[in-house]
């Protein structure tokens, strides 16, 4: 019964929920940016190059031969482009909210602390001096 607790107390641990979390919400942005490459980039990089498909690009090493149930051997060095301008953009964006967030720490910082309370005995001694300054 103890083992059972134990990973309950380790699953339900925050930072554990919070990688969860990341890992879901990355999965997602990475098929975002996938179709930000395929579907929006892509097609305009493409007309610009004439006409070219990278995700189409390879170098075939063996071409098929369907007579003899030959599958085709081939190097698919288009798609690696395809995934490394995926990478660049990914990396990017990263950047941005890094870059964000330390924006947003450093007017954290740079923002003037309020002073702090004063203690009890401050107070006493400020009422103090003032009711002898009155006399």
């Amino acid at each position: 019964m103890g083992f059972i607790k134990e990973f309950k107390e380790f699953a339900m641990r925050g930072s554990v929920v919070d990688l969860a979390v990341g890992v879901v919400i990355g999965g997602a942005f990475g098929k975002i940016v996938t179709s930000l490459v395929n579907d929006v980039i892509m097609p305009p990089i493409g007309y610009l190059t004439g006409g070219i498909d990278f995700s189409e690009m390879k170098y075939v090493i063996q071409p098929a031969d369907e007579a003899n149930e030959i599958a085709e051997t081939a190097i698919n060095y288009g798609n690696f482009i395809n995934v490394i301008i995926e990478f660049l953009i990914i990396a990017f964006c990263i950047f941005l909210v890094i870059k964000g967030l330390n924006a947003l720490k450093r007017k954290e910082e740079d923002a003037p602390a309020a002073p702090p309370e004063p203690s009890k005995e401050e107070v006493l001694l400020t009422e103090i001096r003032d009711l002898l300054k009155s006399k």
